[in-house]
């Protein structure tokens, strides 16, 4: 018998025979190690864009209440035009039945402008000094109206403008919500949290407006971290700080950008934290509060809770503190 080679082709389809089809395409699972390393590069992303969402909803909040005050002084000026105006037509009425300004009335009616009727009956002569008044203040709230009206639709494109940065960061954030949520699930770490929990007992040693706030901050312990959350049912990072400051009397910026900035002369070593003290970190994207004792309490991200955890183990890229 004669053994030789098997030719090249004929090598390629019996291995092709006998390789199952799913080994040769199946992407290999992710370690333990790796899932974990993704989830903590999510979770980064996911502060970073979370701010940028919390940035842009302020400002649409913002130019929302803006385009509502200018809107609102709009209409109460258009009911005082329409006072005015209705009272004017009234005096010209009755100059005419009393055939006052008789010669003068077509010119009035054709008037297109105010001022032009507030010129042509002024040109009479023959206005009392109340009439006067009447059209003048008609005049003036009438020029008045349009630049309110101008104002206010210029707001509304301005929080037009905002909405759809909010809804551009908000879809974002959802996408990396779902694959946040499916790798902590494949890691059987997923919290969905208890939107109704009573939290922890502070007893750590913090003492004035800041034992206020950790009383607070515990008290939230147990609840969701849910992105552009303010409470109660659920926070964010800067959400748990903003509304924990607040129980002590003291109102934080809404962002961990803006509270950073706010802080810029209250900043303090990390050598040298107090309970209360905000801690910041990823780049400002996350901002924890100091509970003492080497302790910190925050939210962390998605799929998790508002906790208690030690400093040493906070495993995040720490920037600066500031004292409120």
């Amino acid at each position: 018998m004669r053994f030789g080679r098997v030719p090249v082709a004929t090598g390629l389809v019996i291995g092709l025979v006998l390789v199952p089809m799913g080994a040769a395409v199946a992407d290999p699972k992710p370690t333990l190690g790796q899932a974990k390393a993704k989830l903590e590069k999510l979770n980064d992303k996911a502060d970073k864009v979370v701010d940028r969402y919390n940035t842009a909803n302020e400002r649409y909040k913002s130019a929302k209440s803006a385009y509502t005050k200018l809107n609102d002084r709009y209409k109460r000026k258009l009911e005082t035009v329409e006072t005015l105006r209705a009272q004017v037509v009234n005096m010209a009425v009755d100059s005419y039945k009393l055939g006052e300004f008789a010669t003068s009335w077509p010119g009035l009616v054709g008037a297109e402008r105010p001022e032009d009727l507030l010129a042509r009956m002024a040109m009479t002569g023959q206005m009392t000094q109340e009439r006067a008044e009447k059209l003048a203040a008609f005049d003036r709230e009438n020029r008045g109206l349009k630049t309110e009206r101008d104002k206010a639709e210029e707001a509304l494109e301005s929080a037009d403008e905002e909405r759809e940065g909010v809804e551009k960061e908000r879809s974002e954030i959802e996408k990396l919500i779902a694959e946040q949520k499916k790798l902590l699930k494949k890691l059987g770490a997923y919290n969905p949290g208890n939107p109704n929990s009573v939290g922890i007992k502070y007893t750590g040693p913090a003492s004035g407006n800041a034992a206020s706030v950790l009383r607070f901050a515990f008290a939230q312990v147990g609840k969701p971290y849910i992105y552009g959350g303010t409470g109660p049912r659920g926070y964010d990072c800067s959400g748990l700080t903003q509304a924990s400051w607040r129980a002590a009397g003291v109102s934080l910026p809404r962002t961990t950008w803006q509270q950073w900035a706010w802080g810029a002369n209250r900043k303090v070593s990390l050598s040298d934290l107090q309970p209360g003290d905000l801690i910041f970190s990823e780049g400002l994207g996350h901002v924890s509060i100091y509970a003492g004792n080497g302790q910190i309490v925050h939210a962390p991200q998605t799929g998790d809770v508002v906790k208690v955890v030690k400093l040493s183990s906070y495993g995040r890229r720490i920037v600066g503190a500031i004292r409120p």
